[in-house]
């Protein structure tokens, strides 16, 4: 059985707004250095990042969000390893 850890709902960084928490982020890239990747220097946590495939916009973690913040999401499980062929021209439009 397929089990969905990160719930990626992507969004443009005039959508995303981190109230709290900046000063214990740390950021990981690697390869093309287009995405990087966020992570709460506490507890390990990655709640979100600037994805390679919308580095104009956040990739967030949905399962970090309160209750009741997204109304409805389509889950499209993929294996992660080879998302390049899962999803060939993108992940798709950022919400607006």
């Amino acid at each position: 059985m397929h089990q969905v850890r990160y719930l990626h709902l992507v969004v443009p960084k005039s959508r995303f707004k981190l109230l709290s928490g900046s000063e214990v982020l740390t950021t990981y890239q690697f390869n093309t250095q287009t995405a990087k990747h966020l992570f709460c220097s506490v507890c390990g946590i990655k709640a979100f990042y600037v994805p390679r495939s919308h580095p104009e916009g956040y990739s967030v973690n949905a399962r970090c969000l309160d209750e009741g913040t997204v109304e409805q999401m389509t889950v499209i499980p993929s294996d992660g390893k080879n998302w390049e062929k899962t999803y060939p021209s993108g992940r798709g439009k950022l919400l607006e």
